[in-house]
């Protein structure tokens, strides 16, 4: 039989080894914890790497940087700018999957980690730095007018678009172009070149402004349309984004960049791209 003190003596014991096997418990939750913190990737390039897979986000309507392809019977996106993603991709040790968009939409998902790059013939403006970091850029285009054959001798400069309509892409360059280099013409703003080239041939818009490889493809495969002999002044430079304050992943896709140029390689995709987007 225990003494009372006896009993005592034992509960109090009992609660001191509960205490160490509590604090001991805890102890090794913790450390297990930090180490899976640390275990974590923990820049955007490290995550990327982890997750094996780059995601672009692009606009596929905009040949020859990115337009959908029927190949071997398969809906495929290819273009200039899709190659350019599978290069970095290949260097960065991943897979790449393409969300296609609306050329709208695609700073939106950026900033809120819906995709990890967009590479869709974006031209750097300052107003879109303010939201994202930019790479270098890495092709230069001029700006063109898509019109149709039929009215190529009377649509020749820019003043004979006055009480015309004008068609461009909703949040782009050439929407700039439209509004304020085109005096007297009424813009007509769409999300996806496909549509607007539509309205051309439908009679419901007089011009598309196009950057000039774009343009120069679409008329290259429909002989009703035609690039006009009108131009808009310097060429604009394009780049990559991606989301702010991911100085590792900028100077990873930089360097794939600064390869392909340096190898012409990026020349020849243009080329490439530009004589698939032609082929029936």
């Amino acid at each position: 039989m225990f003494t009372k003190r006896t009993k005592k003596f034992m509960a109090i014991l009992l609660m001191i080894c509960m205490v160490f096997a509590f604090t001991g418990c805890t102890k090794k939750t913790s450390q297990a914890d930090e180490e899976k913190v640390e275990a974590q990737p923990q820049t955007k390039l490290e995550k990327i790497k982890a997750s094996g897979k780059l995601v672009l986000g692009t606009a596929a309507d905009y040949p020859p940087y990115e337009f959908h392809k029927v190949i071997n019977g398969k809906d495929e996106i290819v273009g200039f700018d899709i190659e350019i993603a599978k290069e970095i991709a290949k260097d960065l040790g991943v897979e790449l999957e393409i969300k296609d968009m609306k050329f709208d939409g695609l700073l939106a998902a950026l900033v809120a980690d819906k995709i990890d790059i967009i590479i869709a013939g974006m031209v750097p403006t300052e107003e879109r730095e303010k939201s994202v970091d930019f790479t270098k850029q890495y092709y230069q285009a001029e700006q063109g007018l898509l019109i149709r054959a039929e009215d190529a001798d009377k649509l020749n400069t820019t003043d004979a678009f006055k009480g015309l309509v004008v068609g461009a892409q909703k949040s782009t360059i050439q929407e700039e172009i439209a509004v304020n280099q085109i005096p007297g013409a009424e813009p007509k703003l769409l999300s996806k070149i496909t549509d607007l080239v539509l309205e051309l041939t439908n009679k419901k818009v007089d011009g598309v402004v196009l950057v000039s490889p774009v343009a120069k493809a679409y008329a290259e495969s429909n002989p009703a349309l035609k690039v006009a002999d009108i131009s808009f002044g310097a060429e604009e430079g394009i780049a990559a984004a991606v989301n702010k304050g991911n100085e590792d992943f900028l100077e990873a896709v930089n360097k794939t960049l600064d390869k392909l140029m340096s190898e012409g390689a990026i020349d020849k995709f243009i080329e490439e791209a530009t004589k698939l987007s032609e082929q029936e």
